[in-house]
């Protein structure tokens, strides 16, 4: 089996730099709940496929400026 695929992201500094969005502004223009984006920004959420674009979209950047993906170890 290979190895575990470890998936961080960049919400925080993205809102911060989006003239600080609050949590809750970005659930809403993305279409989730506030507590998943707390969940997404604390590592505890990996989000569907559909949710990484939608969250991408708003910021105005792509899905590997938001969501990064390594293997275990590295």
């Amino acid at each position: 089996m290979g190895k575990k695929l470890i998936i961080t992201n960049n919400i925080r500094k993205l809102r911060f730099f989006a003239n600080e969005m609050t949590q809750l502004e970005l659930a809403e223009k993305a279409g989730a709940s506030r507590q998943t984006i707390v969940a997404l920004e604390a590592g505890k959420y990996t989000p569907s496929l559909e949710m990484a674009f939608r969250i991408a979209d708003v910021f105005g950047v792509s899905i590997g400026e938001v969501f990064e993906c390594k293997k275990e170890g590295e």
